[in-house]
């Protein structure tokens, strides 16, 4: 990334510790699932963070929209501390910064039309807007992510796992937010598919300017995507490097035995 870039979203020392107890009778331990994180999001850029289930990957996307509570640290939006931000604010913030979940099913409500499914956002942050011009944004938007208008009025176990991660895509898109964050978006996934939902996720930062931050356990898929990839471990960060530095020069040796097991990058379009 270019050093003149704009630095969007700071993460500073944070921490999620809680207790733990394995029985009834046992001792609580505290566990650390995030433990000192920081980091800068930079605008344009494609953030990558990766590592093994339970390294803290998905719990660091809640923490950063707010969705749970901190142990402590700081994260703060253009300079300005999250925790200082009223309601209106916080709302402005959530339409700003959005998500893309792991399950393309589950994350969507079943008894939804996927016209609804895509609508709700706008519902929530544009209420004032025409239901025509809702129509109107909501069959262009199918459009860009590869959705045929005939499914508008069609039910999620109707479609695909593809088809419905195209409409999560959809939904976190609709109000034009400043920062997609992916959370395992192709996990889930066929291997032939995963490729068409990176495509269109690159395609989609292009056209509407989006900062990603993407959550993957796989280093290929981060390698095929990213700008620049935080590696974690057990909560901790154990590498933050540009990724092409990261394949050529690992320096931690977890992350040296992750990338030795890595097979060939997905291909995407160019």
């Amino acid at each position: 990334m270019k050093n003149e870039a704009t630095n969007i979203l700071t993460v500073d020392n944070l921490k999620l510790h809680y207790s733990s107890a394995k029985g009834f009778f046992s001792k609580k331990e505290i566990v650390k699932a995030v433990d000192d994180i920081s980091f800068n999001l930079l605008e344009g850029e494609t953030l990558g963070i990766v590592g093994e289930s339970g390294s803290g990957k998905s719990s660091i996307c809640r923490l950063v929209l707010n969705l749970i509570s901190k142990s402590s640290g700081k994260i703060t939006w253009f300079d300005k501390d999250l925790d200082t931000f009223n309601k209106k604010q916080m709302k402005e913030f959530r339409r700003k910064v959005q998500i893309i979940f792991q399950d393309p099913y589950g994350s969507l409500d079943p008894r939804m039309t996927i016209g609804s499914i895509i609508k709700e956002p706008l519902d929530i942050f544009n209420k004032k807007l025409l239901k025509k011009d809702k129509e109107k944004i909501i069959t262009e938007l199918m459009n860009d992510v590869g959705l045929s208008n005939e499914l508008f009025n069609r039910y999620p176990h109707e479609l695909s796992g593809g088809q419905c991660q195209r409409v999560g895509i959809a939904r976190a898109i609709i109000n034009k937010p400043s920062v997609l964050i992916c959370d395992e978006p192709v996990s889930a996934l066929d291997l032939s598919i995963q490729a068409q939902i990176l495509d269109l996720l690159k395609n989609l930062k292009n056209k509407y300017n989006l900062t990603l931050v993407f959550v993957s356990h796989d280093l290929s898929v981060i390698k095929s995507i990213c700008d620049n990839v935080i590696v974690l471990r057990s909560g901790k960060i154990v590498e933050n490097k540009e990724v092409n530095d990261l394949f050529r020069k690992p320096e931690n040796e977890y992350t040296k035995k992750l990338i030795s097991s890595v097979p060939s990058p997905i291909p995407l379009k160019r």
